[in-house]
């Protein structure tokens, strides 16, 4: 029977023990216990594994540090240790090394001679154990009573502090859902009803550097074989207009993976310098695609976390591609309205450009045509020569604003006229290689368009611009499309004007409109304009 005053101490210690509710310090707390009131130099509480047939945990009191390293790997519940995981019950020995199960202790160890160890049990099921060694006397029955009492306590504290965790775990699970509810909401809340394309970009880089406590956050968005720098929030931000491969970065890896990805080392940890978005310097990035019906939109980029930074969490991560599905379908959305925005402007100008060339046709034509007959009547030869060369002027602009050969015959013969007429204009070599497309079946009506409109913006522009003496056309068939190149050995190009030129600016309109590619460069002295129209 345990004396007044253990019994005492114990009920404090229970007191104690259940109160806490990290299981580390319960467990720390258990030891001193166990060492004081029992008198043992040594304990130590072994947990076990899921399939309980080994420890996975061995917390020691009474070890200091410089022994604990000398002897090495914790034990596994071999000998001994593991009798009382077989058979759970308190077990108490004399002589430790006297026991048939004995499997000695490994160099460095301290020497122990008595032995007492008590299961820990937890809603009928053996969780650990309690062991306690070299108590001077060796251990007795209240000893025993004392452990059991103690791991009793134990047992509901370490039950307690699993819970606790446990519900910790799922508050936090439902704080991250909650968070990315609100992450979706607010996007939602935030462009529902703007179509404008750069506003809603503008949103969600706010929006988004905000949610993660970002440095910078980028997006960019996908043209063809690019990334493009299409908006920008924070410090330091990116160049709008500033490219990346697809192919060889690694905003677009994930892009093509549809995969969300954390970097703590940036500078170790991108394919390209940071500098190629513009940004200067960073430490730590979280990368997320943006992802619209199975369709790679473009990669929304954090930079440097302010609060606890600069690494981004898992939480961040949750947080962001939340976000991000959210942030794709708006994208997505203002680039449909856009495009059915411009292919309305487009085809609201062809059908223009065929009234006017059916109205000059028809009428201011025949007129002059009517006038040049009467003045004939009359033998005026400067009129008649001044209204021959007006004739031939309207006739071009006819032409050129919609070639009737182009809806009659079809492109190849529309582009042959295009070549003379800029021939004859412009004096240029024009050498052509169409051969691909004489003989092939009519294209889709809006395809001939885009491609005969790239062509005659290419060729206006070398002829107004280039000082070129040759143009080389070429057409092609290939990857499911039509692939244009128009090369001339001009003076060459402003790098500006590549994008903020008024005609290539249309051709890169038009092409996009498509669902093509258009580059501007230089190849061997040359300027090269190549572009490929899907054919769908």
């Amino acid at each position: 029977m345990l004396d007044a005053e253990r019994l005492s101490r114990l009920i404090a210690v229970g007191r104690d023990l259940v109160s806490e509710l990290d299981l580390d310090t319960v467990l720390d707390r258990l030891l001193a216990t166990a060492l004081d009131v029992t008198g043992a130099r040594y304990a130590a509480v072994g947990v076990l594994d899921d399939d309980r047939r080994e420890l996975a945990r061995f917390i020691t009191r009474g070890i200091d540090d410089d022994t604990r390293a000398t002897i090495g790997d914790l034990p596994h519940g071999r000998g001994v240790l593991g009798v009382l995981i077989t058979d759970p019950q308190p077990l108490r020995l004399d002589e430790v090394s006297a026991h048939p199960a004995s499997y000695g202790f490994p160099p460095g160890h301290p020497p122990m001679t008595t032995f007492l160890g008590v299961p820990v049990t937890i809603r009928g099921e053996a969780w650990g154990n309690l062991y306690l060694t070299d108590k001077e006397g060796g251990f007795d029955a209240d000893d025993e009573e004392t452990a059991t009492v103690l791991a009793a306590w134990a047992a509901v504290a370490v039950d307690n502090a699993r819970l606790y965790t446990a519900v910790q775990g799922r508050r936090e699970e439902l704080e991250r859902a909650v968070r990315g509810f609100e992450a979706t909401a607010s996007i939602a809340q935030a462009v529902g009803g703007e179509t404008d394309l750069g506003r809603v970009l503008e949103l969600i880089t706010k929006r988004g550097r905000a949610l993660v406590e970002a440095r910078t956050v980028v997006i960019l968005l996908r043209e063809g074989d690019d990334l493009v720098v299409a908006a920008t929030a924070g410090e330091g931000t990116a160049v709008v207009g500033g490219r990346l491969p697809v192919d060889d970065s690694t905003a677009g890896e994930i892009l093509e993976s549809r995969r969300a990805r954390r970097l703590e080392d940036v500078e170790h940890g991108l394919r390209l310098p940071l500098q190629r978005l513009g940004i200067p310097t960073a430490q730590a990035a979280l990368y997320v695609p943006l992802v619209y019906r199975s369709s790679g939109v473009g990669v929304l980029a954090a930079f440097d976390r302010l609060r606890g930074g600069p690494q981004f969490t898992g939480d961040d991560e949750e947080l962001l591609r939340a976000f991000a599905a959210s942030a794709a379908t708006a994208v997505a959305t203002a680039q449909n309205v856009e495009s059915d925005r411009l292919r309305r402007t487009m085809e609201a100008a062809e059908s223009e450009r065929r009234r006017w060339a059916r109205e000059l046709h028809d009428e201011t034509l025949q007129g002059l045509a009517a006038l040049k007959v009467l003045l004939g009547r009359g033998a005026v030869d400067d009129a008649l020569e001044h209204l021959t060369a007006e004739i031939a002027n309207l006739r071009a602009i006819i032409t050129d604003l919609r070639p009737a050969t182009l809806d009659e015959l079809g492109l190849v013969p529309a582009l042959m006229s295009l070549v003379e007429r800029t021939k004859s204009r412009a004096g240029l070599e024009v050498r052509t290689n169409l051969a691909e497309l004489e003989g092939a079946d009519r294209l889709p009506p809006e395809i001939e368009t885009t491609v005969y409109r790239v062509v005659q913006e290419a060729l206006t522009n070398v002829a107004k611009h280039a000082e070129a003496e040759a143009v080389d056309l070429r057409l092609g068939i290939g990857n499911g499309g039509v692939d244009i190149e128009v090369r001339d050995d001009g003076r060459g190009f402003d790098p500006e004007s590549v994008t903020s030129g008024f005609g290539l600016l249309g051709m890169r309109e038009r092409v996009d409109l498509a669902g093509g590619s258009l580059d501007v460069g230089r190849d061997d002295g040359q300027t090269v304009v190549r572009a490929h129209v899907p054919v769908r």
